[in-house]
């Protein structure tokens, strides 16, 4: 399977008043394993960053001399398509890029990608009521973000790669740990056989304990079926 984590820098929020991208970021993943094949680009967005260099860094001086999106769009395409694409608000990038493409009467990013996973929607789902930002996800699986002064797409398509391989994996690192030995192994004495395993210690309710928990039950029973009672004797007429 091949995934990409990707990441965009833009001049402000909306591309429908006139903002631009102006860096992309792209980590991919085969089979759920770090490649080193990146994607990463600096654009000159053909009018003022504003505001928005507090948040990226990217100043106007800096992007002057940077290619256009109309000069890199062949390569993007290229890179992102038939991947599945991971991305920390998906709605938001997906948006600018589909408004790059478009301008230039290419294919949408929807149509070049079997599919797009918005991980802040994921985080939502997996942890209601609790932050779902990049960082606090950092924070949540101890993934090392204190190099992340400013906002960088490159920078936040790596840490987001870390996030969404602990998300949806349970592990915190991109260690796979397939060379470490496991339990069984260590369970395995000199001659290679599986050494026995010590019995389990059974803990039998009391009486007390049984009694208290019938009540429960017929408290429960008053409510609704209760699934933990034999049903009623049918009634002989």
């Amino acid at each position: 399977m091949r995934q990409v984590m990707l990441d965009t820098e833009t001049t402000g929020l909306d591309w429908r008043t006139g903002d631009r991208v102006v860096e992309i970021g792209c980590v991919e993943l085969l089979n759920r394993k770090l490649s080193g094949r990146n994607y990463h680009v600096y654009l000159n967005p053909e009018r003022d960053v504003g505001d928005s260099e507090r948040i990226h860094g990217l100043s106007d001086e800096f992007l002057a001399d940077k290619p256009l999106f109309s000069k890199i769009a062949a390569e993007f395409i290229d890179y992102v398509s038939g991947a599945e694409l991971v991305i920390h608000n998906a709605n938001f990038d997906v948006g600018f890029l589909n408004m790059e493409l478009e301008r230039l009467g290419l294919t949408r990013v929807n149509v070049l990608c079997p599919s797009v996973i918005d991980t802040v929607r994921v985080a939502k789902e997996m942890f209601p009521g609790k932050k779902a930002s990049l960082d606090a996800l950092c924070d949540r699986y101890a993934i090392n973000n204190s190099h992340r002064t400013l906002h960088g797409a490159l920078l936040d398509a790596e840490l987001l790669a870390e996030v969404y391989l602990a998300m949806t994996r349970g592990q915190e690192t991109l260690t796979i740990g397939l060379d470490e030995p496991g339990v069984a192994d260590q369970q395995r004495d000199r001659t290679g056989l599986a050494a026995e395993r010590p019995r389990l210690r059974v803990v039998r309710a009391s009486e007390g304990e049984l009694v208290e928990h019938d009540k429960v039950l017929q408290e429960i029973a008053k409510k609704a079926k209760c699934l933990w009672l034999p049903p009623p004797e049918p009634v002989v007429s």
